[in-house]
């Protein structure tokens, strides 16, 4: 049976021992390098996060749908899969990424460690398929591609005590004239955040 976030999660989540984030923007979430990782290629990390003004927005009537556990899915106590949502924006811009790279196995892994002003942050890093730990973590991917080829599918990467404090939220990616980034939005557990939107505190 999976703790409940109120419970034994906050103890997991604070026992959470990593080196200190790297803030490649003070708005944008804090970036961590992956431990033997393949680099990629120019461009990527920057990609993820811009402070260059937006040229054009990505926007789409098709609705949100929930992305698929395709690897390691989870239940929460009362018997529910666990899950996230990739809004459209983040989608076209994790596939342009992946275009840019030339990597169909790119994923956006989200964790989240004790620390921030509220109490809980979570950390975003690019990260290969190949290289998700089939036992800890989820592999989240989109149902639909919104490829040019029509082959990638944006795909998301959680532990097990991140998805149990993020399950039910969604992965956007905002754009604003001081910046771009990947966000964290509608988190059910939440019961407040800091300005930053990256920290955030649970019930």
């Amino acid at each position: 049976m999976l703790a409940r976030p109120g419970q034994t999660l906050r103890s997991q989540a604070r026992d959470f021992h990593t080196p200190s984030p790297l803030f490649l923007d003070f708005l944008a979430p804090s970036w961590r390098p992956t431990a033997q990782r393949p680099p990629f290629a120019a461009g990527s990390r920057s990609a993820l996060s811009s402070r260059s003004p937006p040229s054009r927005r990505w926007l789409s009537s098709t609705p949100q749908r929930q992305a698929i556990a395709v690897q390691n899915p989870r239940k929460d106590d009362e018997g529910n899969e666990m899950h996230v949502t990739i809004t459209p924006r983040a989608a076209h811009r994790l596939t342009a990424i992946a275009e840019q790279d030339k990597n169909p196995e790119l994923a956006l892994r989200v964790a989240v460690e004790s620390g921030g002003c509220h109490g809980f942050q979570y950390l975003m890093s690019l990260v290969n398929t190949t290289d998700v730990d089939p036992t800890e973590d989820t592999l989240f991917e989109n149902e639909e591609s919104v490829a040019k080829d029509g082959e990638y599918k944006a795909k998301l990467v959680m532990d097990e005590p991140s998805l149990e404090l993020l399950n039910g939220s969604s992965i956007d990616y905002t754009m604003e004239l001081i910046g771009s980034q990947f966000k964290v939005t509608g988190i059910p557990g939440a019961k407040s955040s800091c300005g930053c939107g990256t920290s955030f505190d649970v019930a």
